[in-house]
């Protein structure tokens, strides 16, 4: 079981689990605690936030922050577009490592890590002093796509940590500063190396907000794209789940494609992810990833792996795609390969590498602030085994979800991969998706002092994205919280 923050044992629904080391004394050693607690604080122990009604701090480098005016001019002036404000009514001010502090004096723990992009938690003292040797040194900060010693730093760290296969015959493409710009890219590599304008993907995907990346989401207005089935066991396609569903999935697969009358020609790509994160935290089970592999590599396909929520040690191994085994023909890279910092780029087979120079370029391709945060990042999360610490952990925190589910049937399923977790809130009597009790959830963590966000294809499901440095009391604090939570929702929505 785990012990929370507030004493109470999690039953694990199962044997007793043993309790799960601290990460290496590296990682331990760089973790910042936050602030002294203002009095009163209900706090203890490394960023564990303040109660509610916590006692008001200076904020940030200008002093005294009025969070209400910030807030006010945001909603005044900002687009409707804005999202994440809208549930998060948070004026951040400072943070450290899993704690964000407002300009109101709350500290909260975040479980949100910028959509998952901050891999080490925030400010962690490696990419900050990376951040500060690249202005310190008078580098050029804007390149182009020039060759820059960050630059050649940052690819050699990116391919130490490539699947092998795949690191010994790659070439990289700087695409820009986010995700969907590497889709973006990805999509036109592949269209041009193969001369085949089609594209498979699957439902429930999320690929980005640009024009190309939402065709091949789940959302798509017009589709465009042939959307195949993603395997999951609470809402299976077919009804049955499990592996049974998995093969099924494949089975209709393979059979659209070799079908003469099934309408779909042989596509420039398949793009997937290993987990699906906006779709509902849903990891792909590892025997259909492989015979996707199969599938399309019989039939000359090149296999793209959206690997930006899920890559550097997020899902418990370095990428979503090592579970499998798989090696695919690109991999399409963000948020975590930056340290907090804007960067995007594609690694693909050498053999797909016919673009002409210029046919994809932007401005900023040469970011040698992000270059020198995500060279950090991705060597101490290598160095200190932060993959295997998150598969580790994750599996112990899943285990006391499950055993969290077993008393409250509000929860329809605890699912995810290493620190890449979700709980799909439901209808007790009928087993509908529940998106007003998840909306709910997420204010009562507020309310906690805990930032989640929700997803699937309902926005029914609470998401957990922890950096990779958490704790065993960070994750029981986490945990805590969470659990007080969903029981105050469900008295709060009945």
């Amino acid at each position: 079981m785990f012990e929370t923050q507030s004493g109470r044992a999690i039953s694990a629904g199962g044997p007793t689990l043993v309790a799960v080391t601290e990460p290496t004394a590296a990682a331990a050693a760089t973790e910042i605690p936050p602030q002294v607690p203002p009095q009163g604080s209900r706090g203890s122990g490394p960023d564990v936030p303040d109660a509610p009604g916590g006692s008001g701090v200076s904020g940030g480098p200008g002093g005294s922050v009025a969070p209400e005016g910030i807030l006010r001019r945001q909603a005044q002036r900002e687009s409707a577009a804005r999202t994440y404000a809208r549930a998060l009514p948070i004026v951040p001010v400072r943070a450290r490592g899993l704690t964000i502090e407002g300009a109101d004096g709350r500290r909260y723990l975040d479980c949100l890590s910028g959509a998952g992009s901050l891999a080490l938690g925030h400010n962690h003292p490696v990419v900050l002093e990376a951040i500060r040797g690249v202005l310190d040194s008078g580098a050029p900060l804007h390149v182009l796509d020039l060759a820059t010693p960050v630059k050649d730093a940052f690819t050699t760290e990116l391919f130490t940590n490539l699947p092998p296969a795949l690191a010994a015959d790659a070439r990289i493409q700087f695409c820009g500063p986010a995700g969907t710009d590497a889709v973006e890219a990805a999509l036109k590599l592949v269209r041009t190396a193969t001369g085949r304008p089609g594209l498979l993907a699957f439902t429930g995907a999320y690929h980005g907000m640009t024009a190309g990346a939402l065709d091949a989401s789940g959302g798509a207005p017009g589709v465009r794209v042939t959307r195949l089935p993603y395997p999951q066991d609470l809402r299976c396609p077919f009804g049955v789940g499990g592996p049974e569903g998995a093969e099924l999935s494949a089975r209709w697969t393979e059979n659209l494609l070799d079908d003469p009358k099934g309408g779909v020609p042989a596509p420039a790509g398949m793009i997937v992810e290993p987990v699906q994160g906006e779709g509902g935290v849903i990891p792909a089970p590892d025997g259909w990833l492989r015979r996707m592999r199969e599938i399309t590599a019989a039939r000359g396909i090149p296999l793209i792996a959206d690997e930006v929520q899920t890559g550097v040690g997020r899902t418990g191994a370095f990428w979503g795609v090592d579970h499998a085994g798989v090696v695919p023909d690109v991999m399409v890279l963000s948020k975590a390969i930056g340290g907090s910092l804007p960067l995007a780029v594609i690694v693909y087979r050498a053999g797909l590498d016919v673009w002409a120079p210029g046919a994809h370029a932007g401005t900023f391709r040469g970011n040698q602030l992000a270059m020198a945060a995500g060279t950090a990042t991705l060597a101490f999360v290598r160095e200190n085994r932060l993959a295997e610490r998150a598969a580790v952990l994750g599996e112990r925190m899943l285990a006391a979800l499950h055993g969290l589910a077993c008393g409250h049937p509000c929860i329809g399923e605890v699912r995810g991969r290493g620190l890449m977790i979700g709980v799909e809130l439901v209808d007790p009597d009928t087993g509908a998706a529940a998106p007003s009790l998840a909306a709910a959830v997420r204010q009562e963590c507020l309310d906690r002092g805990l930032i989640v966000e929700l997803g699937g294809r309902h926005g029914a499901v609470v998401r957990l994205l922890p950096p990779l440095t958490l704790t065993d009391e960070q994750a029981a604090a986490v945990l805590d919280r969470l659990a007080d939570a969903i029981p105050a929702a469900a008295r709060r929505t009945h």
